[in-house]
């Protein structure tokens, strides 16, 4: 079965969780089908052994509007799919890909919903006028998927409620997985002692995108009055908007001047470095205020980390309240619940051992990719028997 596996984010260029999904569900699918995958990037000379076609923005729309870009790129990947018995996309950057894919070729398009834009209306923020293009590219591609993977059961629900056009039978969830023998504790401090936090000093942890959807204000402002001897530790970067980025670096800017110890590292950090960093939190912290599933949550549990998560979309059924860490409701009190809620893990270092160990234990368990690729291949074969 040849499937060609498209995205915007693969490495080495991945920011996001969408990103993280592909590059290791695709390193499972190669010792299950025939996979080529077609990514954004520039090209390198080990791309075409390892089966990957990287396509850029048409130099014609260089200073374009962004969605207009990314179309670019949709019928450049579009144009290499010939010969692929099925194609697999992934965010709105590849969607319109596969949907023009599947009516120019006539194969099955499946496509994995990591997000959804009538759920991020601050994307006008980003996009302007092209949040309404990838809006459309979006509605088009799942309308007439053969198969809408959700990466949790309340992503298949909010499908469902934005796209009532789309059969039900049709939504199909398959949790995203983590690798817990690449997450994994590493009790070594090398990777702080360089960054410059104090290894012995607990620490709150945040990783992740400067962006509306993960609440990153509402965190800065939270830890304001946390316990004192918490240093406070954010790998936060890629930035949606200039505005975005001057109100988190205002807020960073007036936390540091009212605590000690915060730390702000804006640039991508190496894999074993997120992972020592978050092997040492005394508490990993996701404030999403709209998060599909969020693979970060399962990163820091895998690695024996204590989570306070945001109670939205797919968190809970990562993030067991009160067993591998405590979940706070969005609410107008969301800041103060959040703080209240970092106070009590840092508070009892036992129990939130116990957090942490239980959220290892449930990683590996229940979170495998090769679990998640088994269960995608499958899917394959029903869409491709029905075809």
């Amino acid at each position: 079965m040849r499937v060609g596996l498209l995205t915007r984010e693969y490495p080495p260029d991945v920011y996001g969780g969408a990103g993280v999904h592909v590059e290791f569900l695709a390193q499972e699918l190669r010792g299950l089908v025939d996979l080529e995958v077609h990514c954004w990037g520039e090209a390198s000379s080990a791309d075409t052994a390892a089966g990957v076609v990287r396509h850029r923005p048409w130099s014609t729309l260089d200073g374009a509007n962004d969605a207009l870009r990314t179309f670019s790129v949709d019928l450049a990947m579009t144009a290499g799919l010939d010969g692929c018995e099925l194609v697999h996309s992934h965010t709105w950057y590849a969607n319109l890909a596969g949907h023009l894919g599947k009516l120019l070729y006539g194969v099955p398009h499946v496509l994995t919903a990591h997000s959804l834009e009538p759920l991020r209306p601050w994307k006008a923020e980003q996009l302007g006028g092209g949040y309404a293009l990838s809006g459309w590219a979006e509605r088009t591609a799942i309308e007439a998927a053969d198969a809408v993977v959700a990466v949790s059961g309340a992503m298949r629900e909010d499908i469902l409620g934005c796209y009532p056009a789309l059969a039900p039978d049709r939504v199909h969830v398959i949790h995203n997985g983590i690798d817990t023998t690449l997450y994994r504790p590493d009790h070594g401090t090398d990777a702080l002692t360089r960054i410059g936090v104090d290894p012995d000093r607990p620490y709150v942890l945040f990783v992740g995108r400067i962006t509306r959807q993960k609440g990153v204000p509402h965190l800065l402002r939270a830890v304001r009055d946390i316990d004192p001897a918490a240093q406070v530790v954010l790998c936060a970067g890629a930035p949606d908007t200039p505005e975005i980025d001057r109100e988190f670096r205002d807020l960073y800017e007036e936390l540091s001047r009212v605590r000690a110890g915060v730390h702000w590292i804006p640039q991508m950090l190496p894999r074993p470095d997120v992972i020592q960093l978050l092997t040492h939190a005394a508490v990993f912290v996701c404030p999403s205020v709209y998060e599909p599933l969020g693979i970060v949550n399962l990163e820091a549990m895998a690695c024996g980390t204590p989570v306070v998560a945001s109670r939205v979309g797919g968190i809970p059924e990562v993030v067991e309240d009160g067993r591998t860490g405590v979940l706070v409701d969005v609410d107008d009190d969301f800041e103060t619940g959040l703080a209240r809620a970092l106070d009590v893990v840092l508070g009892d270092p036992a129990a939130a051992r116990d957090l942490g160990e239980a959220g290892r234990r449930r990683a590996v368990a229940e979170f495998g990719w090769d679990a998640v690729a088994r269960r995608t291949v499958r899917l394959y074969e029903e869409i491709l028997k029905q075809a």
